[in-house]
């Protein structure tokens, strides 16, 4: 490190040059730091900042100490090497300023912003600068870490101070904008009343990790009303508006990025309650109201911005709140509550490699501290600490635990949370999961100072172990009952309570020793089911089989995340079930299938209903090397051929039931592999779009040969050629563009090649037209005919030339002239996502030639562009959000339509120039296609395809929980105003 800070000294005035001819010997020097899989990829990030530093004349050091180290840091963080290349005179400046080799005090960043906002006038430019400095700060705490100048507990300081700085100037400047347009909020006796911001969590505590959230609470000391001003307003008003603005600036997701995400959900009453309370109101909530948890939450408040002073009045008042001299036994209750919901969360799918929620993870550190603190904090004062580390420090030195036990969970906790920041340095993203790639996995271990992953793992278990026992050890007076019993004891308690055995007192103990918590609404909920109609009515072995369930029911709802939830809609399913005492039976007899239902039902109501309206798929939930494994499509087409080789060829009805069996069991296999996490929105998308290519496959099959059979086979020609059943099916839409969603309509077009004349062979000849005109009435009617096991899909056939008023079944040379001659723009905008998915081959490949040449078209640029202009403002108008506080995904300003019309237009615009963009239907590859032409820039192509990408998967999410596509207003607030903007720049509107 001197060595490096001597090098320093002559830092500016190398040529890049002189770094360049490094490189070779770089390369050769970090050959042994660097595992040989992340070498390529170091090499060409350091390759690229080279050439952007020469680029851009910032000359760099050519010491080779100085260049081992960047390189290093740029290997373990695509976050810091992309802001280096993309500004390479951040490195400079962190050089030039000597920020980058030193520990900054405290009150650093406070006077470096101060400066910094020196001259701001207005939120924007607040807002601006704010990320800017958020930027260079992140990259220099991250490569202080990565390169192993700074240790944790810098690091964490750093955080938090650099949090702690931009929401107190923040505060400051807001707060005197306000003042200026709403007068200055007064107390009882006149005096000036500012916001108090208290940080809470890891802020509060400075422990702050990289890509954390800050969790903010808001107060202000005195009701009254703003003074200096014409129209008077209340204290609460004003700094509502305040802590809005705050909040906008410090957490909205511009261009620029975010500074850091805030959290109020820890204030009063939750999300639920007012986003800022005077201090009366405070100390009257936290009197009255306030929880354990909120006590547990309140050991790390700090006053991070605004009037500190009366913030620590208010802390001081709170005190006897957060630690009490005596405590009941309810307060042990309450914590064991806590371990026990933590020790349930732990248990839950997809925490195993959680380093924070998982076992022996970061948590169960906190959380061993802060129980201490809770139960002694009251009569030991100095364990009224914020910082876990000193925490166990003191819990040593008080003999509440082992110096063993300290130095123990000590170790773990710091290996743990350098673990969690290398994972987050590496893209600045919030994650806890250790990844499971092998790429990420070398980076990670080679990142903490590991030859390989298996040493790193070996050293992590270790850790973990040490946490997990001693965490279990915790409460050990309740805890020390044998596992076993206490099971049973709970299994006991559920039946007599879903039998209404149980007095309350003990019904409330067993619930809550069964993750329960709301005692009333679980007791209303079984309450119904016992009293509904169906169940009243069961039989004898109906009503046993159900008593029998819900016990096992109830306990393995209790370990979901939300067990009212899942509790109230297992019930709304039971109810649709239990009269087929079969479905009961077969979840009694497959423990497995309780367990997947609970999970998937937990996941999403979708689901839910699903399997109310076919109960057939419970089968489903006994295999979960199926439940989670969507086939591929040539397993689709062997699957259905099965189920319908089964099927009677005469019963019409049963193989329209086994098409929608196959297509509900398929799309069940996708929710569940969606839901939790085993596939991706596009993998998601090209599933369902296969499932229903797959069904109509079948379908037209089934239809043709139903008529064949009465009617005989129509003649059909191309280009004076016989062909075979010159039949096609154009997919539009979702459909088309494989981006099909759950219970998405399939938009279609039926094209035909029927000569003039009469089919041939059957028992009742007719006209080749009319043949395949009832050939798409019978492709309609199989997918809309509703069964005992429901329905296939929802059709939609009004893209068809002439719309709603045009023949069902075109000829396709009639296709031709209608697209050629009379199609509106917005139905070439259409054309771009048809494709066929099933028929006739020469159907198929005389469509993309007509869709070829009529996409590239020259058209008039003007022209195209008012047809595309006016298309969309006419949707705007019949279908955007009536609700300015809502954001329509699909239709709204900057939503999906905008994104889809701005391709289209470019395709339509340039086809003629660019024949590549005929290839794809899809908007993803459109997008690539439209920046690999140049048509489009990298820039404005990553922007679009990510909002496209984001909102698809945030609808799909929507679809999952059976809502609407509408998000709030301040929702993807960046992203939306990115296409907006990239709109008005290719549209001029």
């Amino acid at each position: 490190m001197n060595n490096f800070k001597t090098v320093l000294k002559r830092v500016i005035g190398k040529s890049v040059e002189n770094l360049l001819r490094h490189i070779y010997i770089l390369k050769m020097k970090l050959s042994a730091d660097i595992p040989q899989v992340l070498r390529e990829n170091a090499n060409a990030k350091f390759e690229a900042f080279c050439t952007a530093a020469k680029d851009a004349n910032v000359s760099l050091s050519d010491d080779s100490e100085f260049l081992d180290r960047l390189k290093r840091v740029f290997t373990f963080s695509d976050f810091v090497s992309k802001i280096c290349i993309r500004s390479p005179e951040i490195v400079k400046d962190l050089l030039e300023s000597g920020d980058l080799q030193r520990k900054l005090d405290p009150d650093a960043y406070d006077s470096k912003l101060e400066s910094h906002l020196f001259s701001i006038k207005d939120d924007v430019q607040l807002s601006v600068l704010l990320r800017r400095f958020r930027r260079r700060e992140m990259v220099r705490i991250a490569w202080r870490d990565l390169a192993g100048w700074a240790d944790l507990s810098e690091t964490m300081a750093d955080l938090s101070d650099l949090a702690d700085a931009c929401i107190d100037q923040s505060v400051s400047f807001l707060y005197e904008w306000q003042c200026s347009e709403n007068g200055i909020p007064t107390g009882d006796d006149g005096s000036d009343q500012h916001l108090v911001v208290f940080g809470m969590g890891k802020l509060g505590g400075r422990e702050l990790n990289f890509s954390s959230d800050v969790d903010l609470i808001f107060t202000y000391p005195e009701t009254g009303v703003t003074r200096d001003t014409s129209e008077p307003m209340n204290n609460e008003e004003f700094f509502v508006r305040l802590c809005r603005r705050l909040i906008k600036i410090i957490g909205a997701n511009t261009p620029d990025g975010f500074v850091f995400r805030v959290d109020t959900d820890l204030r009063p009453f939750g999300e639920n309650g007012p986003l800022v309370m005077s201090f009366d109101a405070m100390e009257e909530y936290y009197q009255k109201q306030g929880r354990e948890w909120e006590r547990y939450a309140w050991i790390k408040a700090r006053v991070v911005a605004g009037d500190k002073d009366a913030g620590e009045t208010l802390l001081k008042n709170l005190k006897p709140f957060v630690f009490r001299r005596y405590l009941d036994f309810g307060v042990f209750e309450a914590l064991r509550t806590m371990k026990q919901k933590i020790s349930l969360e732990v248990k839950r799918k997809g925490m195993t490699n959680n380093i924070k929620l998982g076992y022996g993870g970061i948590r169960e550190v906190e959380f061993f501290g802060q129980i201490f603190q809770l139960i002694r904090g009251g009569v030991t004062p100095s364990l009224q600490e914020r910082s876990i580390q000193k925490t166990l420090r003191i819990l040593a030195i008080e003999n509440y635990i082992s110096k063993n036990v300290c130095d123990e969970l000590t170790r773990a906790y710091i290996f743990l949370r350098n673990t969690e920041h290398r994972l987050q340095e590496f893209s600045d993203q919030q994650t806890h999961v250790i990844p499971s790639d092998p790429v990420p996995k070398t980076r990670l271990a080679a990142s903490m100072g590991f030859d390989t992953p298996e040493a790193f793992d070996h050293q992590l278990e270790k850790h973990r172990k040490i946490v997990r026992f001693h965490f279990d050890k915790l409460l050990d007076a309740k805890d020390s009952e044998p596992a076993d019993n206490l099971a049973k004891e709970v299994e006991t308690g559920l039946a007599e309570i879903w039998e209404n055995l149980l007095e309350d007192k003990k019904r409330q103990k067993i619930l809550l020793s069964a993750g329960y918590e709301n005692f009333d609404e679980v007791e209303g909920l079984l309450d119904h089911l016992r009293n509904h109609p169906a169940t009243r009515s069961l039989s004898s072995d109906g009503r046993q089989r159900l008593d029998r369930l819900m016990p096992l029911m109830l306990k393995e709802i209790g370990r979901s995340e939300h067990p009212v939830v899942v509790l109230n809609r297992i019930v709304d399913l039971i109810k649709t079930i239990e009269q087929r005492t079969n479905y009961l039976a077969l979840l009694l007899e497959n423990s497995t299938a309780v367990v997947h239902m609970v999970n998937l039902v937990s996941a999403s109501p979708w689901i839910v209903s699903f399997l109310s309206r076919h109960p057939v798929l419970l089968d489903e939930l006994l295999d979960p090397r199926t439940l989670y494994r969507p086939p591929e499509k040539p397993e689709l087409q062997k699957e259905i051929r099965k189920r319908l080789a089964l099927a009677s060829n005469q019963d019409f009805e049963h193989q329209i039931q086994e098409l929608c069996i196959f297509k509900q069991v398929n799309t069940l296999r996708v929710a569940a592999a969606d839901v939790t996490g085993a596939l991706t929105l596009m993998r998601t998308s090209d599933h369902l779009t296969e499932i229903a290519e797959t069904v109509l496959n079948e379908v037209v099959e089934l239809s043709w040969n139903h008529l064949i059979e009465k009617h005989g086979a129509p003649t059909c020609q191309m280009d004076g050629m016989d062909i075979g059943r010159g039949f096609s099916v154009i997919a539009y839409g979702k459909l088309g563009g494989i981006e099909l969603g759950y219970g998405s309509d399939l938009d279609m077009v039926f094209l035909h090649a029927g000569t003039q004349g009469q089919t041939i062979g059957g028992k009742l000849s007719i006209d080749n037209h009319q043949f395949f005109s009832r050939l798409g009435q019978r492709v309609i009617h199989i997918l809309t005919t509703h069964t005992a096991v429901g329905k296939l899909y929802e059709p939609d056939m009004r893209l068809r030339p002439s719309g709603s008023s045009g023949i069902l079944v075109s000829h396709i040379e009639g296709f031709k002239d209608y697209q050629t001659n009379n199609a509106w723009t917005w139905e070439h905008q259409a054309l771009i996502k048809a494709r066929p998915i099933t028929g006739d081959i020469n159907m198929a490949k005389r469509f993309k030639q007509i869709r070829s040449e009529v996409l590239a078209r020259p058209r008039n640029k003007a022209q195209l562009k008012k047809d595309v202009i006016d298309m969309r403002e006419r949707m705007r108008k019949e279908l955007s959000s009536p609700d300015p506080k809502l954001f329509d995904l699909k239709q709204d300003t900057g939503g999906i339509v905008d994104i889809e019309f701005l391709v289209q237009y470019l395709v339509l615009l340039k086809s003629s120039e660019y024949k590549e963009l005929l290839k794809w239907t899809d908007i993803v590859r459109l997008l690539e296609t439209l920046k690999e032409t140049g048509i489009i820039n990298d820039r404005v192509a990553h922007i679009l395809k990510v909002a496209y990408l984001t909102y698809r998967s945030a609808v799909h999410q929507f679809s999952l929980q059976e809502k609407p596509a509408k998000a709030s207003e301040n929702k993807f607030l960046g992203m939306r105003e990115n296409v907006r903007q990239i709109w008005k720049d290719i549209m001029g509107n």
